[in-house]
């Protein structure tokens, strides 16, 4: 046993089968060591972003961190941005980063870089192993820390001689960690939020992490029902359980001015492992803070502490039985359309009426898909997977992440279409695993959002420097092409009618296909 061997045990140990890679040269030894591993699960990722972002689906599935194999300082900073995405979920991840060997690193090789410093500003902890002896107590720190309440993200940089130094024979088997615990709910903090329930003031639950799940969720749908309070997720959200079966939760809008005006009548904001919601960004004349001055701001719960006991320690509190009647969607008034040009909110109303039950939905639609939470409350139960850190090219990798946690439902990616051209990778990976994933484009062939944000700076009609920079054309993207060359079957459609025909045959077959919606 080498400290490779060591490093792959302590994973296992722990109930980690499953590496997302892009390795190296100065990672062989790790490749060797998973290679007499069978039990462990290796998927290639074509970028580092593609790794990253896999990890941080099939965790947010799978409620259970994988590991991610990546190349010395580059290959980890080639990764940065869907592990920033990972630490603003609170996505549990271990990072493994080869580094050169010990004794190599005072010759300054081209590689050479300080693999801590790219790694600290995106992970919750790094360290950086000292020896092959080392291996597992240091691996074994980092699974307790990934794991431990709401999610962490660590990364551990693995020197080549620590992999390859033999270990001795009566080395003792690497054992299981223990993560910590969700901190308990504060009983002051339990009374505020009923106080300000009972006083028939304008309250909002604001729900963030857990909260948007299992009996937290139906938890606050009881609230919700009983005494008229109003259920709002954080604009951006680790994971939802959504559907005809679970209490409706009403997104907080991304548009600074559609959230001061949702939120401008709130007297109660009750906090459940959310924070203060604040604007993206700022703008001239435009306030950071979205709730008004006046409203009572009250936290029942942080992201570390039990969100569970707190929503049902607060729901009997307010007098309300494990059995009382939760909060249930209001119907839609009309169906899908059925016919006609194809548009972005046509896309929305097809999709949410065609979903399937147990389905996950991977939500990188950016500006089309921005109302699609209004149809998809009545849909057949599904999990809701969204964009959370704001860094564009999730969406492709995340659901194939999702897809390997989770080889029994259908993942369906709503995906803009600039954003998908930063990780395409993703697809050969989702062709390669045979993975069932059905990818709907948005192709609108500009950034969109970069668009109305022209707008909110003052700028009404870009001019041509500006088109330059925010169009997708000359020439314009070719999704069908791109998806066949990375190896999965694709279709282009224009039309209502193509488009719905198209996902029930995507819905119909297993492996991935892709949709490139002409909008």
């Amino acid at each position: 046993m080498n400290g490779a061997d060591s490093l792959c045990d302590t994973l296992l140990a722990n109930d980690i089968d499953v590496c997302f890679a892009n390795p190296g040269t100065s990672e062989m030894h790790f490749v060797a060591a998973l290679d007499r591993k069978p039990r462990m699960r290796c998927v290639l990722g074509l970028f580092e972003g593609v790794v990253t972002g896999a990890a941080d689906g099939y965790a947010r599935m799978a409620d259970k961190p994988a590991a991610t194999l990546l190349h010395l300082g580059p290959g980890l900073g080639n990764g940065l941005a869907n592990l920033h995405n990972a630490r603003r979920a609170r996505t549990p991840m271990v990072n493994v980063v080869g580094d050169h060997a010990t004794y190599h690193v005072q010759y300054d090789a081209p590689l050479t870089s300080d693999a801590e410093g790219v790694a600290r500003p995106m992970s919750h902890w790094v360290d950086r192993i000292t020896d092959a002896a080392s291996v597992a107590r240091q691996t074994g720190e980092a699974i307790r820390v990934a794991r431990s309440a709401p999610g962490n993200v660590t990364t551990l940089i693995l020197p080549a001689d620590a992999a390859w130094t033999d270990l001795p024979d009566n080395t003792p088997a690497p054992t299981p960690v223990q993560p910590d615990a969700p901190k308990p709910v504060a009983a002051e903090a339990v009374r505020a939020a009923a106080d300000a329930i009972r006083s028939g003031q304008s309250t909002t639950l604001l729900l963030g992490g857990t909260a948007l799940r299992g009996r937290a969720l139906a938890a606050a749908g009881r609230i919700a029902q009983a005494f008229g309070v109003r259920l709002v997720s954080e604009t951006s959200n680790r994971r939802i359980e959504r559907g005809i079966t679970r209490a409706p939760v009403t997104r907080l809008p991304y548009p600074v001015d559609q959230a001061v005006a949702f939120l401008k009548d709130v007297k109660h904001l009750i906090m459940v492992g959310s924070r203060s919601p604040v604007a993206f960004f700022a703008y001239p004349g435009k306030p950071s803070l979205l709730a008004p001055e006046s409203a009572n701001q009250l936290v029942l719960a942080a992201i570390d502490q039990d969100l569970t006991q707190a929503l049902e320690w607060l729901a009997e509190e307010l007098g309300l039985k494990s059995d009382a009647p939760g909060l249930i969607a209001k119907p839609l008034t009309d169906g899908p359309p059925t016919s006609g040009k194809l548009t972005g909110a046509a896309i929305n109303r097809v999709v949410a009426s065609l979903i399937p039950d147990n389905a996950i939905l991977v939500d990188e639609s950016i500006t089309q898909g921005r109302e699609f939470g209004n149809f998809s409350e009545v849909s057949a139960p599904h999990d809701l997977l969204q964009l959370t850190g704001g860094a564009i090219g999730i969406g492709l990798p995340m659901a194939a992440g999702a897809a390997v946690a989770c080889p029994d439902r259908k993942v369906i990616t709503l995906q803009a279409d600039g954003s998908g051209m930063y990780t395409v990778q993703a697809l050969w990976t989702q062709a390669r695993e045979s993975l069932d994933c059905l990818t709907v484009v948005y192709a609108n062939r500009t950034y969109a959002t970069l668009h109305g944000e022209m707008k909110n700076v003052g700028v009404q009609e870009p001019g041509v420097n500006a088109r330059r920079m925010l169009d997708l054309d000359q020439p314009e993207l070719d999704w069908v092409s791109l998806a066949r060359g990375l190896g999965v079957e694709a279709v282009r459609v224009d039309s209502i009618e193509a488009f719905t025909s198209a996902v029930q045959a995507g819905l119909a077959r297993k492996g991935p296909f892709l949709i490139e919606a002409l909008i």
